[in-house]
């Protein structure tokens, strides 16, 4: 819990105090709003709920409780002003904090890992959000060069027919309710890029016709990506950043489609990891917040699975054709039933594997995220898939 506190108040400490009530996401909440949220949740779910503690402030219980999803291009109104001050959240914190800290032993292990994924998830929400503030409202922490160099060779890899193992055993190990219950899935023999589609691939499709993506500028007829603190002269060998919908338009173009969560799956192989069972590590690929930013795609061979496919993990979730959706035998927490049962609505796509921004406790194969399909802010890329 200590160092998932200390990397989100680090994050709050990139943020101007004049940027804090800006919403750099028309779609979501103020910032202002998170700063108060991740302790209202983890006050709400271990004290109040779990350990039954009194409330010493109802209303900003229920004002940080929960965040917003709504639909691209219908944004909230309300104003800076409807908000408290940011001294006012602070307090709140401080007080929230302390007493949680005192009774953290007493809380079920459930209700604490719910808490640390919760905000560790968040980590990533914020940097996002944090990534479409201007750039004068951030400050940035001293930064290498970024590596970039030609867009490399895409070769296909054959994936043999089998059975995917979707899913996660109960009672070994967290997880949430959506990675419940384990279960297996045919997969037909299918061909799967090794790569992701890099900027310098899709550049093409966007010379072609295709709307550039959120993460692209264009200054006097070159393109550049927008990097967390500045801009980059578009890197040809970096994965492409996009919404499912713009990748689904791209693979058609291509003659190819995107692949499934089961095809996920099996080109992961059969580890715990897609590189096998070992620990987590930088050299293994781009995740756990070492980067602010993509790095090239064929940067990190040693995170390859068993057949040979790169980044399954990190540098950007994968996008897949699959609808987020219960496994069989779906049973929502009981103190947090609308976590995913609110979005099997048909309108959310599952996303596999991570980002740059991704903790490295959310690699699990069985671990699943979701947005809307036209969501253009998430760090999410995708790569070629076509049966065989």
């Amino acid at each position: 819990m200590q160092s998932a506190r200390a990397l989100t108040d680090d994050l709050f400490g990139l943020i101007r105090t004049k940027a804090l009530y800006a919403r750099p996401i028309p779609e979501r909440h103020r910032l202002i709003f998170y700063l108060g949220h991740l302790e209202a949740f983890d006050w709400n779910q271990i004290c109040r709920n779990a350990l039954g503690l009194p409330s010493f402030h109802p209303a900003f219980d229920h004002l940080f409780e929960f965040g917003i999803d709504p639909e691209v291009g219908k944004a909230a109104v309300d104003q800076p002003s409807d908000w408290p001050s940011s001294v006012e959240v602070r307090r709140y914190n401080q007080r929230a904090r302390r007493v949680i800290s005192e009774r953290l032993a007493d809380a079920p292990e459930q209700t604490v890992h719910v808490a640390i994924e919760h905000r560790l998830m968040h980590a990533e929400t914020l940097a996002y959000l944090l990534h479409n503030l201007p750039y004068a409202d951030k400050i940035a922490p001293a930064a290498s060069a970024p590596r970039s160099g030609p867009r490399p060779e895409t070769p296909f890899l054959e994936i043999p027919s089998g059975q995917a193992a979707l899913g996660r055993v109960q009672d070994n190990g967290f997880g949430w309710d959506n990675e419940f219950e384990v279960h297996t899935k045919h997969t037909p023999a299918f061909r799967i890029a090794k790569y992701k589609v890099t900027n310098g691939e899709y550049l093409d499709f966007v010379r072609g016709g295709a709307l550039a993506p959120h993460f692209w500028a264009e200054r006097k007829g070159e393109w550049f990506v927008r990097g967390m603190f500045r801009e980059i002269p578009l890197p040809l060998d970096w994965p492409v950043y996009v919404t499912q919908e713009q990748a689904s338009a791209y693979a058609a173009w291509r003659g190819k489609r995107l692949m499934t969560e089961a095809e996920f799956h099996r080109a992961a192989g059969d580890g715990l990891y897609p590189w096998g069972d070992a620990p987590p590590t930088r050299s293994r690929g781009n995740f756990d917040f070492h980067e602010w930013d993509p790095v090239p795609v064929d940067s990190t061979p040693a995170g390859d699975s068993q057949y040979g496919v790169s980044q399954l993990a990190g540098n950007g979730w994968e996008w897949t054709s699959t609808r987020f959706e219960p496994f069989p035998g779906f049973r929502p927490f009981p103190f947090y039933p609308g976590y995913s049962a609110n979005f099997f609505d048909g309108r959310h796509y599952v996303a596999k594997g991570g980002s740059p921004r991704t903790a490295a406790r959310l690699l699990r194969k069985s671990f699943r995220n979701w947005f809307r399909p036209n969501y253009p802010y998430i760090y999410a890329t995708f790569r070629l898939v076509e049966s065989c």
